[in-house]
């Protein structure tokens, strides 16, 4: 009899194994200079790999240079950024967990400060703002620049941006790819009625708000092979009335799974400031687990994730596939192989550690 946790069981997605369903979401640094890696991003990702995680993903990476939140963002827009990521993604799958890198525009969210530095929009081209580029020249709010409205000619440019970026992150060995469609970024800006007021053919009803999703989705899926994961980040609801829902969300993964994406990323908000978002413990899972049942797709869930055995029941009640952690994982980066421990799993402590420090699992 297999007595493993559900937390710890392998999950295989196409031709890669995850050893266990815990995985490091994507979570911004703001320290590249140009787009590129960092010594920072090597100890700050290989430290969650170390610490036992099953899946750690590269911060939101932007297909283009006038895609970044803020100048500090990671990119692969060019082929200067592969070599520092290769080195992170070795490292990493070196250490016991797969690789994967999460593939972003910003969109009218671009052309920021990073957080430790104030924030808010760049003010002035002396000061680093560029143009902000959007479905509709609609701002995320008032202290925001107002974004230009992207033509159909600029969508089949950054569609292309998008499968030359997923090319490059084969290139760097990384294992699994997602498509970021959340958080008011520009994907998700195309998604939701509050930010796409288009006319054409992206713009209107679901079907074209869906259609940018998934022309990238399907391009994306043909530059990386039929071996490589395809992962989508989406927010399953804009928690303001009128804006995108779990209704649409549970058509849109639908849709995805039907151009070749193997697993649903579920999130929420970001598209609008000073949304009412119910905070508490799990509070996003129930959004994955309805994906999952209706949608027939895997699903990853997120949102104050922060106990072993909370991990544990949410995978072994079928309402996720994977749990993704944040901040969790950034207060405590050695969380998987604390959860082995309160789980009564030997966890994959690393050699350098393992002989001195390996504590004894519990009863549990």
């Amino acid at each position: 009899m297999n007595d493993t946790p559900h937390l710890f069981s392998p999950l295989t997605i196409r031709s890669v194994t995850i050893p266990n369903r815990i995985g490091v979401s994507p979570m911004c640094q703001y320290s590249c200079t140009e787009g590129l890696a960092e010594d920072w991003h090597l100890v700050h990702l290989g430290s969650r790999a170390i610490g036992g995680a099953g899946i750690v993903f590269v911060e939101a990476t932007a297909v283009a240079r006038d895609g970044r939140i803020t100048p500090g963002d990671m990119g692969l827009w060019g082929d200067a950024h592969i070599a520092p990521l290769s080195r992170i993604a070795r490292f990493v799958e070196r250490s016991g967990a797969v690789p994967g890198i999460q593939l972003a525009h910003a969109g009218r969210k671009a052309s920021c400060a990073a957080p430790f530095d104030g924030g808010g929009s760049l003010k002035t081209p002396e000061r680093g703002a560029w143009q902000t580029v959007a479905p509709s020249a609609i701002a995320f709010d008032d202290s925001y620049h107002t974004p230009r409205a992207i033509s159909e000619q600029e969508i089949d440019s950054l569609t292309e941006a998008f499968v030359a970026a997923a090319r490059r992150a084969i290139r760097a060995n990384f294992r699994v790819i997602e498509i970021h469609a959340a958080h008011g970024y520009l994907l998700h800006e195309f998604l939701s009625p509050l930010s796409n007021g288009r006319t054409d053919r992206y713009g209107g009803g679901l079907e074209n708000r869906m259609r940018l999703v998934l022309e990238v989705a399907e391009r994306v899926r043909g530059a990386i092979g039929d071996k490589v994961p395809l992962f989508v980040r989406i927010s399953a609801t804009d928690y303001a009335p009128g804006g995108w829902d779990v209704e649409q969300s549970i058509t849109l993964a639908r849709a995805l799974a039907a151009k070749g994406a193997d697993l649903i990323d579920v999130s929420g908000g970001g598209l609008v400031p000073r949304a009412t978002i119910p905070l508490g413990p799990g509070y996003q899972v129930p959004f994955a687990a309805a994906i999952r049942s209706n949608a027939s797709i895997l699903t990853a869930s997120v949102g104050l994730i922060t106990e072993s055995d909370q991990a544990n029941e949410i995978i072994a009640s079928g309402k996720a596939d994977l749990v993704m952690l944040a901040r969790q994982i950034l207060r405590e980066p050695y969380w998987a192989l604390n959860a082995a421990r309160d789980l009564g799993v030997d966890g994959r402590w690393p050699k350098q550690y393992g002989y001195a420090v390996k504590p004894r699992v519990s009863s549990k």
